[in-house]
């Protein structure tokens, strides 16, 4: 049988801890060389939709023979680029029936090939974003780091401060956004959820000055972190490549990324543009900066791995002065095959989900 979920069932079944500890054993896969992924891919053409939105149909997926896994996450949507408040930002719009938005993950077995699960994105998708972002302030972060900075009120930001208190003893979170409703209603929702009072800021130079994390969390495509707010000892880490500029990831000492290989594979219609795909509105930072020869997180977790004989020097944080920076601003099927291994086991276990004849989605020709 084939497991369908809901995203309401998938909320109730994982926790953000799970997330956080199932990619880190996954990565420690990825640095030993028995997990394995390809390239997110994009395909970008005209819709037709009222909004003047562009189509965009994007792929990514990984297998973790460990887990006995691999998984394909697909969104298929309807894409503009606004400018709010100042700033150019990429937003989705729902345009499938009753507004909604499709995004889904298809999991298979790698012992027979059959799809084991079907489910939608949503959930997840911030889950593994702010897991692997926690990952990166684990390794990066100083260990008595304690004030934490929010920059950003949607969606991701939700998640992310739920994951950095997975891995720091966290005393004081403030976040930042542009639009004050937002931030407000932001701190009342997540306040008694992390347990702490989140404190709500006026500017974002407020916001981080003094903070030991600066976690930016927008969907901004543009900086939203001047270089001039940088202090000794601090963690920086962004999610979108247009948060930072090269000036913010110059000036840190020590800078990593998720994968050193995994610029999206664009592929678009004639004639039309795409802020976000190299060479387009977006800085390629990665040229700007030299990202393909920075640390990854998966290498900086293996050396961190208790047991293991490091001989290189270490390419993480050294003294507590050095200022840290993690970028975080693709995303990789992998990571949605370690999260939805964990929620398979998990919906098993428990009886969550809908049950469909695996006969539906097999077939007896040879494809």
């Amino acid at each position: 049988m084939t497991l369908v979920l809901s995203n309401a069932e998938i909320a109730e079944i994982v926790t953000m801890k799970d997330c956080v500890d199932s990619l880190e054993d996954a990565f420690l896969e990825l640095a030993e060389g028995r997990g394995a992924f390809r390239r997110r891919s994009d395909i970008c053409t005209p819709s037709g939709h009222e909004s003047g939105g562009m189509y965009a149909l994007k792929s990514m997926d990984g297998v973790i023979p460990k887990l006995g896994v691999g998984a394909i996450r697909i969104n298929s949507d309807i894409l503009t680029f606004p400018e709010i408040n100042g700033f150019l930002r990429r937003v989705k719009v729902p345009a499938a029936p009753n507004k909604r938005y499709t995004g889904l993950v298809l999991l298979f077995s790698t012992k027979t090939g059959e799809p084991l699960a079907i489910f939608p994105d949503g959930m997840i998708q911030p889950m593994r974003v702010a897991a692997t972002s926690a990952l990166g302030a684990k390794c990066l972060a100083r260990e008595n780091a304690e004030v934490v900075t929010i920059l950003g009120s949607g969606w991701q930001a939700r998640s992310q401060v739920r994951a950095i208190v997975c891995v720091r003893n966290v005393k004081e979170i403030r976040c930042y956004s542009t639009r004050s409703e937002m931030r407000e209603a932001f701190a009342n929702e997540m306040s008694p959820i992390v347990g702490h009072e989140i404190k709500v800021m006026a500017t974002a130079e407020e916001a981080v000055k003094g903070a030991d994390i600066v976690l930016a969390a927008t969907n901004a495509i543009v900086p939203v972190f001047k270089p001039e707010w940088i202090e000794k000892g601090m963690h920086l880490s962004m999610i979108k490549p247009g948060e930072f500029s090269p000036d913010v990831v110059r000036r840190a000492d020590i800078a990593a990324t998720l994968m050193e290989d995994c610029d999206p594979v664009f592929i678009t219609s004639h004639g039309l543009s795409v802020p976000e795909e190299p060479g387009g509105e977006l800085q390629n930072l990665a040229q700007e900066v030299g990202w393909k020869g920075f640390v990854t997180l998966p290498d900086l977790l293996l050396e961190r791995k208790p047991g293991r004989n490091v001989k290189t020097p270490a390419r993480g944080r050294t003294s507590d002065d050095q200022v840290t920076c993690f970028l975080n601003p693709l995303g990789l099927g992998y990571q949605f095959a370690a999260v939805g291994a964990i929620i398979y086991q998990r919906a098993k276990e428990q009886g969550r989900g809908h049950e469909l004849p695996t006969d539906w989605f097999t077939e007896m020709e040879i494809p």
